[in-house]
């Protein structure tokens, strides 16, 4: 089919051609037609495009020889040897246009590139700061704008931030600053400010999207969820497919355990977007709070198609399972996790729980032992493998590992309870006291960890004394 892009790309590769044949003869001297200032504009580009610096320069004094007041040709010039590193050669070049020309805005901003080059991020803010009084409107916001790079260059954060809200208050509309401010009001922890800057924007100016947005977002990052939650509707009321909008509310609602709400949002955010893995897992995420486990799996595992390597989406699926008691294809959907990341403490002992819960105690021993020689400083580890040897009664080993648990981890209360009931499985009733006191000294609300390995433990008068007393301290 016929296509009309194709035809000004060739009509404009032929006039391009036609115009170097016109340059070559008049470098030869063949021909008496001139070109004009912007034939010889036209010759550098292509150039410079073609890397060609040589011809881009002698283009140059060419052109100047025709034109020599030509600013135009001066700064390409000057473009001609920044992209050469001849940082000094076009300074000079730089300072000759401002003579003809001190609102040249691209000299200006050439010049600051060739400080930000250098790395003299002091010298391009304090240029840039100077020339701001010699242009307004439009002009002075992309100075401004190219400042906040130098200031985030400079990591003089906070006058990023400032800058920013300044070009704002020139054009509430500014899509660029208006989306940088938003990084920066959290980032600066300016939260009350981009706050205070947006509500006054959104009341000047009720149907700025990007405005609403930014609100949403400081009071997201205040925690003040149900504001957000009000912000983000009145963005998605201007605007219904505004992506991120979608995003940051579902992720309010779902700080608001509003699954259901939650729920819908993102569901919409599928109708408008790109199917997303994050999307989906979002999605399972909500269904899993709500016990659906079946919906839940479902979101995972197109989260999982989307993204296959992504090691933690069958890791929930498999939790899914667990919930459900149904091991089997807990283990499968853990075991899956493991073999894309095999680093994983985690992992194993997800497994190694679910083989303690059909009796399989060599095997889960296994794992824990691999996820303490992944993570042998994680307190986790250890504690997953003393508590499958307490389960599978094998009561001394589990003392011997105790002393390298907190040589490992150092004195956590997880290990005197564990200590505790160890003992107190072996006899050692006086003992396993001291221990169970010396837990709750260090951590008396952990005491559960100690009743849920058998709460056969309550009916022992002297555990219950014990726990009682620290109970009431």
């Amino acid at each position: 089919m016929f296509n009309d892009d194709d035809e000004i790309f060739d009509d404009e590769w032929d006039a391009l051609e036609d115009l170097l044949q016109k340059y070559e003869k008049l470098k030869k001297g063949v021909t008496s037609s001139l070109l004009d200032e912007e034939d010889f504009e036209r010759i550098i580009e292509h150039y410079l495009q073609n890397s060609n610096e040589e011809q881009a320069m002698l283009a140059c004094d060419i052109g100047q020889t025709y034109y020599p007041f030509s600013s135009s040709l001066l700064l390409l010039k000057a473009e001609v040897l920044t992209q050469y590193q001849k940082f000094g050669q076009a300074l000079k070049l730089l300072d000759e246009i401002e003579q003809l020309d001190q609102h040249n805005i691209d000299a200006v901003l050439l010049r600051n590139d060739i400080f930000m080059a250098q790395n003299k991020y002091d010298k391009a803010a304090e240029w840039l700061e100077k020339n701001l009084q010699n242009f307004d409107g439009k002009e002075q916001v992309e100075l401004l704008l190219e400042l906040t790079d130098v200031y985030d260059e400079l990591e003089n954060f906070d006058a990023v931030f400032n800058t920013l809200k300044r070009i704002i208050e020139m054009e509430k509309r500014n899509e660029e600053a208006l989306q940088k401010i938003c990084f920066w009001a959290d980032f600066t922890g300016r939260l009350d400010e981009s706050v205070a800057l947006h509500t006054q924007i959104t009341e000047d100016d009720p149907y700025n999207t990007l405005a609403w947005f930014n609100l949403g977002a400081a009071y997201q990052s205040l925690k003040l969820y149900e504001k957000a939650i009000d912000a983000y509707e009145y963005c998605i009321a201007i605007d219904d497919k505004f992506e991120y909008a979608y995003r940051n509310l579902a992720d309010a609602y779902m700080r608001m355990r509003w699954y259901i709400n939650a729920i819908e949002v993102l569901e919409k955010h599928l109708e408008i977007a790109k199917p997303e893995d994050i999307i989906y897992e979002a999605l399972g995420y909500c269904f899993e709070k709500q016990k659906n486990f079946t919906k839940a799996r479902q979101c995972y595992r197109q989260a999982s198609q989307l993204n296959p390597q992504d090691d933690s989406i069958p890791y929930k699926i498999g939790e899914t399972y667990s919930k459900e008691k149904q091991w089997d294809k807990a283990i499968k959907a853990y075991t899956v996790a493991l073999n894309l990341n095999k680093e994983s403490a985690t992992y194993s002992i997800a497994i190694g729980n679910c083989l303690m819960e059909m009796n399989v105690f060599q095997e889960a021993l296994l794992l824990y032992l691999n996820a303490v020689r992944l993570k042998p400083s994680q307190k986790s580890t250890w504690v997953a493998l003393i508590r499958g040897l307490y389960f599978s009664k094998l009561y001394d080993e589990g003392l011997t590992q105790i002393p390298m648990a907190k040589e490992s981890c150092g004195e956590k209360a997880d290990f005197y309870y564990l200590h505790a009931a160890l003992l107190l499985e072996l006899g050692k009733t006086k003992e396993a006291m001291l221990q169970l006191e010396e837990g709750l000294k260090i951590s008396p609300t952990k005491a559960r960890s100690f009743t849920q390995l058998n709460p056969d433990y309550l009916l022992r008068n002297d555990v219950a004394d014990l726990l009682t007393r620290y109970k009431k301290k």
